[in-house]
């Protein structure tokens, strides 16, 4: 597997090894896996050669505005892509990490054209109907897994700042779910509200 760092003069790029089946290629990310509360989202995307998008890379390491720029860039070039979520009661009810196996999957389904080959980020695949492959750090090496990186993480921001709206005294909008000082003692103070993850122990010890 071919290995590069994001960055402007080194981009990441869509990986085909020898044994990969020709046609489309899908890339698969997730956020939100480590929050306190909210859904975690997935997203798929397969990508068009002939509209390439530069400055992709992991959505982490980019800013806010760049961010929201791609995602429209992104949802405009691709050849198809799909954001699914899996809700917080089937978190708690699952566990977050076949929760987020069940998102990938809704969002793979989700595609408008099928894909032959599907690159997910990480060490662990969802259940698909399709050969695919799982790459550890792939939103920085493959190009289709950043641009998925990159719906998922803004979809996710835009929940949490629709969510700060209607539960202004936790913060959502600041730190996205993460169990910081301020979340954490805004939990204390008003207890859990319907969006939080009770299944995660830093919630059930606040109820």
């Amino acid at each position: 597997m071919r290995s590069a760092k994001s960055s402007p003069k080194n981009p990441p790029e869509q990986v085909c090894l020898p044994w990969h089946a020709p046609g489309l290629v899908a890339g698969v990310d997730e956020a939100g896996r480590g929050p306190l509360a909210g859904p975690v989202v997935a997203a798929a995307v397969i990508l068009d050669d002939l509209h390439p998008i530069a400055g992709l890379a992991d959505s982490k390491k980019l800013t806010l505005a760049r961010r929201e720029k791609l995602y429209d860039e992104i949802r405009a070039k691709a050849l198809c892509c799909c954001i699914a979520e899996a809700s917080v009661e089937e978190i708690d009810r699952l566990n977050i990490l076949q929760a987020t196996l069940l998102a990938m999957q809704r969002a793979v389904a989700g595609l408008r054209l099928k894909p032959a080959q599907v690159l997910v980020d990480g060490n662990r695949l969802p259940r698909l109907d399709v050969p695919a492959e799982a790459i550890v750090k792939g939103d920085a090496k493959v190009a289709a897994i950043s641009a998925a990186s990159i719906l998922a993480k803004v979809h996710r921001d835009r929940w949490c700042a629709q969510i700060d709206a209607e539960f202004p005294h936790y913060g959502f909008a600041g730190h996205k779910g993460y169990g910081t000082a301020t979340h954490m003692a805004a939990l204390r103070e008003h207890g859990a509200c319907i969006h939080h993850r009770r299944s995660f122990a830093p919630v059930a010890q606040c109820l």
